[in-house]
């Protein structure tokens, strides 16, 4: 795939450094282009660099908004011609201090940036681990790789960013459409309360797939 992404931080270094050794193009974009051509160099492989724009439009088939909330909104409505019919993929978590959520009562981060660029396709993934989780190779615990939900409104989107999600190792997990992404920013936002604030381990929170119902309780059929 002709990857774009925008930023230059940390969750942009370690998803581009997985996906360039995947055999993707990536063209990093920062409003610092210094920034962006360094992480460029650092990654290697068929990795170019240059303005936010110019990640947009190496972005053929994804671009990746690695940015902080608050930040995407504006940079994306700036793009937004350039990332018509293009997909979206966002990965950012609304929390703040407290461990908020920052967009509790408003539309969800990812919301935000489908109604700033609304000829995008968005999916939301990628929000649930810090990012040096997302430099392991592979992130397997326990012997079963890691579960990635995603969300998104378009299935060839979806069918895209699944494959990148198996690209790093992990296991795609259908959470529904864009309008349940703000579930996926709320179980962020908890988890990182629970982890940092508690230091609960999240892995107990939940019973087994065959307990998940109750004993002999039917599962709801899975979402799409």
């Amino acid at each position: 795939m002709n990857i774009g992404i925008l930023g230059t931080g940390n969750m942009a270094h370690a998803l581009a450094a997985q996906w360039v050794r995947a055999g993707h193009h990536l063209t990093i974009g920062g409003r610092d282009t210094r920034k962006a051509r360094h992480l460029a160099a650092r990654l290697g492989g068929a990795t170019t660099a240059g303005g936010l724009r110019a990640a947009v439009e190496g972005g053929q088939d994804v671009v990746l908004a690695a940015l902080p909330f608050g930040a995407g909104a504006p940079v994306v409505r700036d793009l937004r011609t350039a990332l018509d019919g293009k997909v979206l993929l966002d990965c950012s978590n609304p929390v703040g201090p407290g461990f908020r959520l920052l967009t509790d009562g408003g539309p969800s981060a990812a919301r935000l940036l489908a109604a700033a660029a609304p000829g995008a396709h968005v999916v939301k993934s990628f929000n649930l681990c810090h990012e040096d989780v997302w430099r392991m190779r592979p992130p397997v615990f326990d012997g079963r790789p890691l579960a990635v939900p995603l969300c998104g409104d378009d299935p060839a989107a979806l069918a895209l960013v699944r494959e990148l999600i198996r690209d790093i190792g992990c296991d795609p997990v259908p959470g529904g459409g864009l309008d349940r992404a703000a579930l996926l920013e709320a179980t962020a936002a908890l988890f990182i309360a629970l982890w940092v604030g508690a230091g609960a381990d999240v892995q107990a929170i939940a019973p087994p797939l065959a307990y998940a119902a109750g004993p002999g309780g039917a599962l709801p059929p899975p979402l799409r």
